[in-house]
């Protein structure tokens, strides 16, 4: 059951100064601030409850939150995470720099993690993103013949642990080869994973020797299982990768039932625009959702092209001319993989601005609407009916938001605060104000 509270005198993207009441978690009204309501007595919000309001009033008073002019976002999401990679950069090393290599270094150290270090360090990515606005997760978690499900079961005491701060989806991230006789251990794993708690199946088919029984394979697991399916699809920059072809052929020839998700699809963005068009057409009318992750794209894609480097993401344009639902991601955080990232939904809509030329409005509705669409959770906006799940930030507009990514952020999950940074500047010998 979520919170009841009022949040007073918010900014929303559109100009207007409003008050948010919310009811057991969801929004029940949005009310617009004129001068007349202030100094008024009655509701928390400083006018009186109405008809509407009080049909659907909690019996304990409502908890009061002055925003004083912040700008209030639907709570920002994280639609393609590593909780169980995150935070390891100082103790596990990229030689290369590069996808191999990040690879390599990952799965040579992973065998010594222990499900405390882990269940640490996904513990603390967590309380960074919820810090930064974020009130819901999609982490793929490896999964193998090597370290069984040990991964799913730490990540998933760290969404117990976490439940009423965000929504945490866990993904088996399971290994290769899992076509064949030599990937019966592979797919031992992925039932063991999926009965220890994995709500998605997930995988990465280009690493296998046959991509498209590796689609396969994760399509018939997750539609026995009842789940959804999120791949890792052509993390590479060789436009002859297919496998998101095979992924949606895979689900219009199967009548896939589930939601399905395929992440990075960096290929695509090498295509030639007739084919970027034909394969964005084929993922629309499969309903497959897009997670494209700037950041560690940006970080792994592209060494050694000291000419005209390319720039390593999905075919955007094309994707949301077909129609495709597309969701923006931060992926690893401060890993092998990438080396940076702060965990702020922020960074990644300013990567898609800058990287992606999308349009502020756009980038923010990447990592918060339509990531919360592509993850199956219903909308959280400053609108009647909404789930409450909101960041207020201290800026003026959305491309402020974007660009300054402000310190000073305050998160509600359900309606009830879960997290409040404030970010103070002192100059040194500058008179008080």
């Amino acid at each position: 059951m979520g919170a009841s509270c009022i949040l007073a005198d918010a900014l929303l993207p559109d100009g207007r100064r409003v008050d948010v009441t919310v009811v057991d978690g969801a929004v029940a009204s949005v009310d617009e601030v004129t001068p007349a309501d202030q100094g008024t007595s009655g509701h928390p919000s400083g006018r009186e409850l109405t008809g509407d309001h009080l049909a659907s009033a909690p019996a304990e008073p409502f908890e009061r939150h002055d925003l004083g002019g912040m700008l209030l976002l639907g709570g920002l999401a994280e639609p393609h995470a590593h909780l169980d990679k995150a935070l390891s950069a100082e103790v596990v090393v990229n030689a290369t720099g590069d996808l191999v290599g990040a690879i390599t270094a990952w799965h040579g150290a992973r065998g010594a993690i222990t499900a405390e270090n882990t269940m640490a360090r996904a513990l603390r990515a967590v309380e960074i993103a919820v810090e930064h606005g974020v009130t819901a997760i999609r982490s793929h978690v490896d999964v193998g013949a090597d370290i069984g499900a040990r991964g799913v079961e730490a990540v998933g005491e760290v969404r117990r642990l976490c439940r009423r701060v965000v929504d945490l989806q866990l993904v088996a991230l399971v290994g290769v080869p899992l076509t064949g006789p030599e990937g019966a251990g592979n797919r031992r794993a992925l039932a063991v994973a999926l009965e220890a708690g994995a709500d998605l199946v997930g995988g990465a088919p280009a690493l296998d020797p046959r991509p498209a029984e590796y689609v396969t394979v994760c399509l018939d697991a997750a539609a026995e299982a009842a789940l959804p399916v999120d791949l890792h699809i052509d993390e590479t920059l060789d436009p002859q990768a297919r496998a998101v072809v095979h992924l949606a052929r895979g689900v219009l020839d199967h009548g896939f039932p589930h939601p399905v998700t395929a992440s990075h699809c960096v290929s695509l963005g090498m295509m030639s625009e007739a084919e970027q068009r034909e394969i964005a057409a084929l993922v629309a009318a499969a309903g497959v959702g897009v997670v494209t992750l700037p950041q560690t794209n940006l970080f792994l894609q592209g060494r050694g092209l000291r000419t005209a480097p390319p720039r390593g993401l999905t075919a955007l344009e094309a994707l949301a001319e077909a129609g495709v639902r597309v969701a923006g991601g931060g992926d690893n955080l401060q890993d092998p993989f990438n080396l940076m990232g702060r965990g702020d939904p922020f960074e990644t809509a300013s990567l898609l601005v800058t990287a992606g030329h999308l349009r502020p409005d756009d980038a923010l509705r990447q990592v918060s609407a339509s990531a919360r669409d592509v993850m199956g959770l219903p909308a959280a906006e400053p609108i009647p009916g909404a789930v409450a799940d909101f960041v207020a930030v201290a800026a003026g507009s959305v491309r402020q938001a974007i660009a300054a990514a402000p310190g000073t952020r305050k998160t509600f999950k359900a309606g009830r605060l879960v997290a409040h940074t404030a970010h103070r500047v002192v100059v040194p010998g500058a008179p008080p104000a």
